[in-house]
């Protein structure tokens, strides 16, 4: 008898750690409602900021077959005094030729031919500091070749640069098509709606405290100058956040908005791609190895462990795990909920969220173990490391 009241007892209560990630992952669901309601958004009914030259750059490398839907957006793009730069990056398939054709004649586009990439560069730092050097606007619109912008994109972008960003990155609606993507795209903007304070961090100098995306992203030319350029970002794989950083460096401001409603963005076609894309620069997000098997655990533990442990829970009869696990799971999924209706995601799709953490999981490892191997290319170039990277790697024996 006495046995049977001491398991029951156990029972009462679930494990300290599950118990530990409800309350996180609680903290954290309250965290994404004030941030989704501090979030700045580029509005598409903007009033036309005043008059100043907008140079467009979109660096291109082999992106004949899915510029063409970009190219028709910058050229409908309303803005009285602009420019539309397309560097042709060495490609081999004929993007520089596609672009021409689409421009049909328009004066406002020209079609730039990359040079060879210096020693220590990477092919988008490089490609976007050759565009910053022939552009003469004073406001460059950073836009990759996957992107396409609502008419009003560019009025809006130039208006969070005057509501005080002097580097502005409206997020643009990420269309995920196929089930590894819809699993692990909409994971970009959960991300920092969950663990960022965005208004906190535009101010801040501190790397941890930062988030961009070079999907779309404006300066002024004088900040350009100022923060450095490509140049100060020249080996890094994530140039977006690492020029964020350097503009804060610099004593600048820097964060994201809400480009739903201006820009649109599919970053991969196939499932291959996908994971192609990830594993060439996962590694570097968290910093070292160490630090992506920190961040893992932290995820594993706020996201998949709730589900994991109901299993046992439920054959158990345990009822305190399974309430404490279910609240657990639940509340990932409410920030997933959010982040999707603020960001033009799929709100059902947040039922997956523990797939969705594992299959993150999955990428980064391959990631991690890709960089330690030197086997990391894009688009037919090797992915070197960065300084930092190169410090602390072993020497192969």
């Amino acid at each position: 008898m006495a046995d049977s009241t001491r398991r029951r007892a156990r029972t009462d209560t679930p494990p300290r750690s599950l118990r530990a990630g409800t309350v996180a992952a609680g903290a954290l669901l309250a965290h994404t409602v004030v941030n989704a309601s501090l979030l700045r958004r580029a509005r598409s009914d903007r009033a036309h900021p005043p008059a100043r030259r907008v140079s467009v750059l979109v660096p291109a490398r082999n992106e004949a077959d899915r510029i063409g839907g970009c190219i028709a957006s910058l050229l409908a793009v309303e803005w009285d005094d602009l420019e539309v730069l397309v560097l042709d990056d060495e490609s081999d398939d004929g993007t520089a030729a596609a672009v021409a054709r689409l421009a049909g004649g328009d004066p406002r586009l020209r079609v730039l031919h990359g040079g060879p990439r210096p020693e220590g560069w990477l092919g988008k730092p490089w490609a976007c500091a050759q565009l910053a050097d022939a552009a003469d606007g004073d406001v460059l619109v950073f836009v990759d070749a996957d992107v396409t912008l609502a008419p009003q994109a560019v009025a809006a972008t130039v208006g969070l640069l005057d509501d005080g960003l002097d580097l502005a990155c409206p997020y643009p609606r990420q269309i995920a098509e196929g089930l590894l993507a819809r699993l692990v795209q909409p994971l970009l903007q959960w991300s920092w709606l969950t663990f960022l304070p965005l208004r906190v961090a535009e101010r801040s100098p501190r790397p941890t405290l930062t988030a961009a995306n070079g999907q779309l992203m404006a300066c002024t030319a004088a900040t350009y100058r100022k923060a450095g350029g490509h140049a100060a970002v020249r080996d890094q794989v994530l140039d977006d956040i690492a020029f964020a950083r350097v503009c804060k460096r610099a004593g600048l401001r820097a964060g994201v908005a809400d480009g739903t409603a201006i820009a649109r963005c599919r970053m991969y076609r196939s499932s291959d791609a996908l994971i192609a894309g990830y594993t060439k620069s996962l590694w570097s997000a968290f910093g070292t190895p160490a630090g992506a098997a920190g961040v893992g655990a932290l995820l594993w533990w706020l996201y998949i462990r709730p589900v994991t442990a109901l299993p046992t829970a439920l054959a158990r009869r345990d009822r305190a795990v399974v309430r404490t696990a279910v609240l657990g799971y639940g509340l990932g999924v409410a920030g997933r909920v959010i982040a999707a209706v603020q960001t033009g995601g799929r709100p059902l799709d947040a039922a997956a969220h523990p797939l969705s953490v594992a299959a993150l999981l999955w990428l980064t490892a391959r990631s991690v173990i890709g960089h330690r191997r030197g086997t990391l290319a894009w688009r037919g170039r090797p992915v070197m490391a960065g300084p930092a990277e190169r410090r602390g790697r072993r020497r192969p024996t």
